[in-house]
């Protein structure tokens, strides 16, 4: 077994090339102490914590997870826990084993939700409705050393066939919903778990299609005569339409502050720390949003512009119910809130705007995410194809005598 030492980084740590066949090797972090790299002859990376049990007088090999799974800064903070524990007298190895074999599932997620989620993520909650739908029934009392990449397998598969809530009867919840609940259930395993492999390893993700749905101009003549019924709550009508007009995501129209809008800029910037790509967002406001805004403030005496005294934040919450009736009373179907958002931009790539535009418009930190809408901007080069291929198919009957739109003959042009 060979021994080095480097400093781990990302990119050393990714060119190692595999181990000799029957061998592995072992490198060891020039910065964390205890903190080593096992490299196999199949190339596969995991960190392991190693070190000398002074009071016990014999070595203690942890597992603390695969690279890249688990990025270095995270297994360095591992081991740095660890190291502390064994210096403390904690039997780390009997320890882990005692946490494999007796904490649920359930237990590893609270733990999770109070030292990660909560304190770093801003949509933990929707973590949490994810968690009570899809995984606690099935899987969260059962025991970490239950679990494996078969069982896991299965249950990722079983949640296609899940009923949808207060959907028709039939309609299963969609691949990339199973998905999302994988992904969350890895997370839990390499936060709370990493010295045991993760059993989510291993379990390919069903393909996904990106969603193109939004309002067709048919559509939107219901849409906003539906708002205008006067059984539309005035919220409501508020929110969608700023939705719309603004095409910012749902959460950050709900919790919006008359703080971060300036009437007279004619902007709206959302914070960095309300914002998904944790930059500030400013978002110009178009005349029908101003004058929304402009009726809401007079008389406005809450620091929301949709406040609400039933919701523990303050503010609105999302209208499942509303918006369900609301469509109802439009025809319209298969239609979500988010979809308001992607109509905007829709609409933006119809009338010929580039896809940096309607990135920055929507505040898309990767430029793939607004691919979708380049489809949607070809109209007026379609036009020109039409144009070509009309010239070219009168040649059918005209031949060598082909006009164009200004009738000069081009038929032997030099």
């Amino acid at each position: 077994m060979a021994t080095n030492k480097l400093l781990f980084t990302y990119e050393r740590l990714r060119k190692l090339q595999p181990a000799p066949p029957g061998k592995r090797l072992i490198l060891w972090d020039k910065r964390q102490p205890g903190l080593a790299l096992q490299v196999t002859s199949a190339n596969t990376k995991t960190f392991q914590f190693r070190r000398w049990d002074k009071q016990r007088r014999e070595p203690k090999i942890l597992t603390l997870g695969q690279y890249p799974a688990l990025s270095v800064e995270e297994a360095r903070k591992i081991a740095a826990q660890k190291l502390s524990e064994m210096n403390s007298g904690i039997d780390i190895v009997e320890a882990a084993n005692a946490v494999r074999g007796e904490s649920s599932l359930d237990t590893l997620f609270s733990l999770w939700l109070e030292q990660h989620a909560k304190p770093h993520k801003k949509s933990w909650e929707e973590d949490v409705r994810r968690y009570n739908l899809y995984i606690k029934g099935p899987l969260g009392r059962k025991t970490l050393s239950w679990f494996s990449t078969d069982k896991i397998r299965s249950w990722h598969l079983s949640l296609t066939k899940l009923q949808k809530q207060r959907a028709p009867k039939g309609d299963t919840i969609s691949p990339s919903t199973a998905n999302r609940a994988l992904a969350l259930l890895s997370t839990i395993f390499n936060k709370m778990a990493p010295e045991i492999p993760n059993p989510c390893k291993g379990v390919i993700k069903f393909k996904e299609t990106s969603r193109e749905r939004f309002l067709k101009p048919e559509e939107l003549d219901k849409f906003f005569n539906a708002l205008d019924d006067p059984a539309t709550p005035a919220d409501l009508r508020d929110y969608l339409l700023l939705s719309l007009f603004t095409g910012a995501r749902r959460n950050n129209v709900l919790s919006m502050k008359w703080d971060d809008i300036d009437l007279d800029l004619e902007i709206w910037t959302i914070p960095a720390a309300e914002s998904k790509n944790n930059t500030s967002m400013p978002v110009p406001l178009v005349p029908q949003a101003l004058n929304i805004l402009t009726r809401r403030k007079t008389g406005a005496t809450c620091i929301f512009v949709f406040p609400s005294e039933e919701s523990k934040t303050g503010h609105y919450t999302t209208p499942t119910q509303a918006w369900r009736s609301l469509l109802k009373r439009a025809g319209l179907k298969g239609v979500r809130i988010h979809d308001l958002r992607r109509t905007l931009g829709s609409y933006m790539a119809t009338i010929g705007c580039n896809t940096v535009a309607i990135g920055k418009a929507l505040g898309h930190k990767d430029q793939k995410t607004t691919e979708i809408y380049a489809r949607m901007s070809l109209d007026p080069i379609r036009n020109g194809m039409v144009d070509a291929v009309n010239t070219m198919m009168a040649a059918k009957k005209a031949p060598g005598q082909i006009s164009n739109q200004s009738g000069e003959d081009v038929s032997n042009d030099q």
